[in-house]
């Protein structure tokens, strides 16, 4: 474990969960607008890391703003483009079937993903929101027709009120029942793709990056294959109880992010005597 004051010292780069970790809902959590813009001044780049696929980037940017928790500098980096990154590197050229809202399917084809209707040569499998039975049934006889198959990410549930809502992970599991198949690769958390795009993308050390995240499963074990610095937060989905039952370690928890607020504050404090 490692203490706030080394924690804030080593990290370059804050790679931040969202729904649960900085917010609930639409509602941010304690004072993180003000830990957010300390961190900022003091240097830190502050990147917005979230599995959710079924928002582009600028959507995600203007809920933040909305929020009151975006900034100048600030990044955000969803599965869909650790998707996007991973079939241009490792499937160059390749044509891809996405299923995926429209928004989307135009962010993919904007970041140079060739798209395909008809006849593709990679399946993409993201957070549709807008899923038709006729999209289905397209998406499945490409994948029993053998097509290359991947997904943004794994959540198999979206949170939501009054109830989860059916995530990629949920549609994996249909697909392997109609098909028989499975992703030949996941791209987001906690999967170690999202944290090689990261990495790429970034220029920066593994140990100078910190995960910010309310869930074992995705946030802290993705920091843990990545080698990235894993910060447990109590504010969301994870207990103590169910930290310290759990096999995805921790090296830092906190009750919640503005738990760094004090340090920061005074270390801005000192630098402006």
């Amino acid at each position: 474990m490692i203490t706030p004051e080394r924690l804030i010292q080593k990290t370059k780069v804050f790679l931040l969960d969202l729904d649960g970790t900085l917010y609930l809902g639409e509602t941010p959590i304690g004072r993180v607008q003000e830990t957010l813009a300390l961190l900022r001044a003091a240097g830190k780049k502050l990147v917005y890391c979230t599995n959710n696929s079924s928002k582009t980037p600028s959507e995600y940017v203007r809920k933040l703003e909305k929020i009151g928790l975006w900034g100048e500098g600030d990044m955000v980096y969803t599965s869909g483009i650790a998707a996007a990154e991973y079939l241009k590197k490792y499937r160059p050229k390749e044509r891809v079937y996405a299923l995926a809202t429209d928004e989307v399917k135009a962010d993919l084809a904007a970041r140079g993903v060739p798209l395909d209707e008809e006849n593709p040569d990679v399946c993409l499998l993201a957070y549709d929101t807008s899923l038709t039975f006729a999209k289905m049934k397209k998406f499945n006889e490409f994948l029993c027709a053998g097509k290359f198959y991947a997904a943004t990410h794994p959540d198999a549930v979206c949170p939501a009120l009054p109830c989860p809502m059916p995530d990629v992970g949920s549609f994996i599991e249909m697909f392997r029942v109609s098909s028989g198949r499975t992703p030949d690769v996941v791209c987001g958390k906690p999967c170690p793709v999202m944290g090689e795009g990261l990495e790429s993308l970034l220029g920066v050390e593994k140990g100078e990056v910190a995960m910010v995240g309310d869930r074992l499963h995705t946030d802290i074990r993705f920091a843990n294959c990545s080698g990235f610095t894993a910060v447990l937060v109590l504010s969301g989905e994870t207990t103590a109880e169910m930290a310290a039952a759990s096999a995805d370690r921790p090296d830092i928890v906190l009750k919640a992010f503005d738990d760094l607020l004090p340090l920061l504050a005074a270390e801005n404090s000192a630098k402006s005597v």
